[in-house]
């Protein structure tokens, strides 16, 4: 059956979906798909809200057989996948495959782990931290999976987890005596035995650069490669091409110290004396800067800034650390991977601020936050280094593919992609003999204007075919975009404070079932205050929500419940977020969704730009805003039915000349600045 019969109106989709529609634009997406799995081709597909880009894709996937691995942005996405949208296309085929789902090591809980806990359990943080662990007590012996997510009674950002579950440091493979009975072996050898594994891009990623010691290959030897939210992409290359050492890190490796050398070694030294003086030194490193969040290159920082003999003093407190564990290395397991990460931590710390690799641009530079320190190591680019990946090239001679966030250590096997699929052949074996494998990019969000360069280019995607459709939305009947007249430029420090009272009207016409979308979480606060002052003052029924009050999930359906709410949010509610129908009927944007111009990253990608003769402003800058912005805007319409306002609260988008570029990117909404419009628009709804 082909498919155009397999997606029209009497075919087995329709019969096994409740408001099937065909949609064209999903038929000829599914025969791009198509065309690239049996031509082994690499194709770049940006599909509009309401294509359909998941059946698009998994259809044919399915069909053409041979090993798929399916990478999605989010861990949410990666379960709605897996328990929801690849059964029921399955299902309706009627196809025999196998299907796996893939996490992170620190998703699954861990027999050792706990064991240790348990013993150590004196050494827990908090009355909460031992209910959650008798909890978990309880979830691990009925669970077939040991996901942390299938255990309801604990949140998934429970302290305990970090005490019960392993890490890449901290496992000792299969050195430990629990590994028969380990889950994460377990979803490993099910992803090598499936026929469809789905994973998300950070474990893609932390996969494609390190194949850890006695665990085999975790991804399993595919033919299809589908990234869904493609747009996340080149900033979680960027995280793993890199290397990070953070305060967290150091943390964890001081309390696991502890708490084994007291258990194993206690008369092979004073742990605690051992300990303290990188302990201090750890904390040292946040009280080099103020209590201001702030991001800084290590060229920004000067030769004379308290950090510099701050590490130096670490790096000598972790150094006499690393000799204690080596002295006692042989008693245990735990030991020998506790020396093991004390030499990898110094390793790093001693890679930061070292002269950058003459090969590949790259930087320094350090992120103070509420998570503490985190010192990052940074490629500039990472398209050459993803270029040599997914095209099978030699990279063992190249330095840039070695030195990766988790950088190996002598004894680890560090392998390419090839490697990575079970039974490849060599990368550097002739181009003939190496698996032939299709690589499919797709999200609603990658092209500015039908323009697929910013993102091929981010990701060295040079030879990949590229094609776009359009959302089957009525965006003009549908929707409105407001840009609202004599608002201060967003650099005016009352910008926020005008932009709620801006939206103050519609909102009140739409009777609430608003978002409030802000590009800082410091416009959160003061939208979220703003709001609640307005409405308190008003007498308005209209309950705020704001993000980090209640975690994502619980927003949303406190949201939904409410039916009259505003929800106020920053980044994490640009994508990803689906609330259809009348819940949701008006989106407002406080400003263009520009990167902090102060982000080192950025800075050092437009110098290079500039000194190569570009426009770094319209070249990259822009293309990045239009991609996020189109998201942000992806909230408001989400169905044949739906319809709503989207309010930008940004002059720029009409006074600035890239502001036609941008708002031309956007999905055909009826446009209008009368704010009596917009008004009227809500109130017929």
């Amino acid at each position: 059956m082909d498919l155009p019969t397999l997606f029209s109106a009497t075919g087995p989709l329709a019969r096994a979906f409740d408001g099937y529609r065909v949609r064209v634009e999903q038929i000829e997406m599914s025969q791009a798909v198509q065309a690239a799995i049996r031509d082994a081709r690499t194709v770049v597909l940006e599909a509009g809200t309401g294509v359909g880009k998941t059946a698009a894709y998994l259809v044919p996937a399915l069909l053409e057989g041979g090993k798929v691995i399916v990478s999605t942005g989010t861990k949410a996405l990666q379960d709605q996948l897996y328990h929801r949208d690849l059964p029921a296309i399955r299902d309706a085929l009627a196809v025999p495959v196998k299907v796996a789902l893939l996490k992170g090591r620190s998703n699954y809980l861990c027999w050792h782990h706990l064991e240790r806990t348990n013993q150590d359990a004196t050494l827990l943080g908090s009355r909460q931290e031992v209910r959650d662990l008798s909890e978990i007590n309880r979830f691990a012996p009925l669970s077939a999976t040991g996901d942390k997510a299938e255990c309801p009674t604990v949140p998934e950002h429970a302290a305990i987890w970090a005490r019960v579950t392993s890490t890449r440091e901290n496992c000792l493979g299969s050195d430990c005596p629990r590994y028969a009975d380990c889950f994460v072996v377990r979803a490993r050898r099910e992803a090598q035995d499936a026929d469809v594994v789905v994973v998300n891009h950070h474990l893609f990623f932390a996969d494609l650069m390190l194949r850890e010691e006695g665990v085999p290959e975790l991804l399993p030897q595919a033919q299809t490669v589908i990234f869904d939210e493609a747009h996340q992409l080149p900033d979680t290359a960027t995280l793993f091409f890199g290397e990070t050492v953070s305060t967290a890190q150091l943390l964890d490796f001081l309390r696991d110290t502890l708490a084994t050398g007291q258990s194993q070694a206690r008369d092979g030294a004073n742990w605690n004396d051992v300990l303290a003086p990188m302990d201090r030194a750890t904390r040292d490193l946040r009280l080099c800067f103020g209590m201001q969040a702030q991001r800084l290159s290590s060229a920004q920082l000067g030769a004379d800034h308290p950090l510099l003999p701050a590490l130096t003093t670490l790096r000598e407190a972790l150094a006499h650390v690393r000799e204690v564990l080596d002295s006692q290395a042989e008693r245990s397991a735990d030991l020998q991977q506790l020396h093991r990460r004390a030499h990898d931590l110094l390793q790093r710390l001693i890679a930061w601020g070292a002269p950058e690799r003459a090969h590949e641009p790259e930087l320094c530079w350090v992120d103070v936050g509420t998570h503490g320190v985190q010192l990052h190591r940074t490629p500039i680019s990472v398209a050459d280094v993803f270029r040599r990946q997914r095209l099978g090239a030699d990279v063992a001679d190249d330095e840039s593919a070695l030195h990766n966030e988790h950088a190996p250590t002598d004894d680890e096997d560090e392998g390419d992609l090839q490697a990575l699929f079970e039974g490849a052949p060599d990368a550097d074996a002739p181009p003939s003999n190496r698996p032939r494998q299709a690589w499919v990019f797709t999200s609603a969000t990658l092209a500015v204007k039908q323009d697929f360069r910013h993102f091929t280019d981010a990701l060295g995607l040079e030879d990949a075919e590229c094609q776009s459709w359009s959302s089957p939305y009525d965006y003009p009947q549908q929707a409105m975009l407001y840009v609202p007249q004599g608002l201060p430029l967003p650099s005016h420090p009352r910008h926020t404070e005008a932009v709620v009272d801006a939206a103050l009207p519609l909102i009140r016409a739409n009777r609430g079932r608003a978002f409030v979308l802000c590009t800082s979480l410091r416009a959160v606060d003061t939208a979220t205050a703003r709001l609640k002052q307005l409405f308190e003052a008003a007498g308005d029924p209209f309950p705020v929500l704001r993000q980090g009050d209640a975690p994502r999930p619980t927003l949303l359906d406190d949201f939904r419940r409410a039916g009259n709410a505003v929800l106020v949010g920053s980044h994490s509610f640009w994508e990803g977020i689906d609330v259809k129908g009348d819940a949701l009927t008006l989106v407002v944007i406080d400003k263009l969704p520009f990167a902090p111009p102060d982000d080192p990253v950025l800075a050092k990608r437009l110098e290079l730009l500039a000194q190569a003769g570009g426009n770094p402003f319209m070249s990259h800058q822009v293309p990045q805003a239009i991609i996020a912005l189109k998201q942000g805007a992806g909230r408001l319409i989400r169905s044949e039915t739906d319809r709503g306002v989207l309010m930008i609260c940004d002059t720029r988008l009409i006074d600035k000349p890239y502001g036609r570029r941008i708002w031309q990117s956007l999905p055909p909404m009826r446009r209008s600045r009368v704010q009596d419009e917009a008004v009227a628009f809500l109130a017929s709804l």
